[in-house]
């Protein structure tokens, strides 16, 4: 519940939608009672450049400063404020004279007149307003900061929501939801409430999210290395991956995402397999015991990579790696090597055909499948 000793909510945090749910939480809370349309208003606090900032506090101040029409306290959302990050525009000089002329507004106001929830993503907690609002207002950090944290605050978020649910991930579900997903907030948490139904049954008790239902029903939607054409391959089942491109192309598919999904993998399972080879990695039950101690002796050859890449073993979460390495028998060097350049020949070969995709990915299955 809202802080009545607070003279206005302030919501933050590097991720927009997960603020404007508890924003929008704190707003029906502070409407629940309040009949009367015109005493609740949202103002839009985005704004592309300085001159939008100023229209957008100045709408704000117009509303907060409106008396109600029958006498009774207004409610005011200052929503998606974006203004107060470290941006061309939260820097800009005119901002942050008009942030503190906001901070002035917010100062006068009378919490018994009205009411105010402001919601802002992303936003620079060095600068003075942030600070001034955690000490003054009811303040709300939503995410733990500006964006650090990656998949293991992601993976807070989905665990908290399962919870609301009344459900729980059983193992592995969680982390293969995040690999399929990816760092999308809105549908990670849309994904958990629609595997949460599914795994509730008809008699909805609290029950396991498995990671065969993840499997099952969630969309590959963070990168292409889940397509089902490249899950098939490397599993090293011929009929299924045949089975695979025809699905893929019948639905009407193109080659490039498939071969980009294989290299990708392929260039991994290289790295995965030298480690294994030299006998500093091994491959599991569990998936790959050994990266983080690889990752020690080796991982001063990719200074400079910060991005997430399959040519870098190294930047992929561990247990992703595990669940590739692990998925079917790893093969050997040599075939990962001629895999590499059997796609390769297979962009050529579309590139001359490009309206014989399918034939041009069957016969590359074909060659690669039955060596090895």
């Amino acid at each position: 519940m809202p802080d009545a000793a607070k003279p206005f909510i302030f919501v933050c945090g590097a991720d927009d939608f997960l603020v404007n749910r508890l924003g929008k939480t704190r707003y029906d809370e502070l409407t629940a009672d309040v009949t009367d349309e015109f005493a609740r208003e949202i103002i839009s606090g985005f704004a592309n450049n300085v001159g939008e900032v100023e229209s957008a506090i100045n709408r704000f101040r117009e509303s907060v400063q409106t008396v109600s029409m029958f006498g009774g306290k207004r409610v005011v959302w200052f929503k998606d404020v974006n203004f107060l990050a470290d941006s061309v525009t939260g820097r800009a000089e005119s901002t942050l004279k008009l942030v503190d002329d906001l901070k002035e507004l917010l100062a006068t106001v009378d919490p018994a007149q009205v009411a105010i929830v402001i919601t802002a993503a992303p936003i620079d907690r060095r600068r003075a307003f942030p600070k001034w609002c955690e000490k003054t207002a009811d303040f709300s950090l939503v995410g733990g900061g500006d964006g650090e944290g990656g998949s293991e605050a992601l993976g807070g978020v989905i665990l908290a929501e399962a919870r609301e649910l009344g459900v729980t991930f059983g193992e592995g579900a969680a982390q293969l939801l995040l690999a399929k997903v990816g760092a999308n907030t809105r549908l990670l948490i849309e994904e958990t409430r629609k595997l949460a139904t599914f795994a509730g049954g008809p008699d909805g008790k609290a029950t396991v999210i498995e990671e065969a239902h993840v499997a099952e029903l969630t969309a590959n939607t963070a990168e292409g290395d889940f397509f089902e054409a490249a899950e098939a391959f490397f599993s090293g089942d011929l009929k299924w991956t045949l089975a695979a491109l025809h699905h893929h192309f019948f639905t009407g598919g193109d080659a490039r995402p498939i071969i980009s999904a294989m290299q990708n993998r392929n260039r991994i399972l290289i790295q995965v397999r030298a480690l294994v080879d030299s006998g500093e990695a091994r491959v599991g039950q569990r998936g790959l015991d050994g990266l983080p101690k690889a990752a020690t002796a080796y991982g001063h050859h990719f200074i400079g990579v910060t991005e997430k890449s399959a040519y870098n073993l190294f930047s992929q979460n561990a247990w992703y790696v595990g669940k590739l390495a692990g998925s079917g028998k790893l093969p050997s060097l040599r075939r990962l090597i001629d895999n590499q350049q059997d796609f390769i020949r297979a962009f050529e070969e579309i590139v001359k055909r490009p309206n014989e995709q399918n034939e041009v990915l069957r016969e590359m299955a074909v060659r690669c499948l039955s060596a090895a």
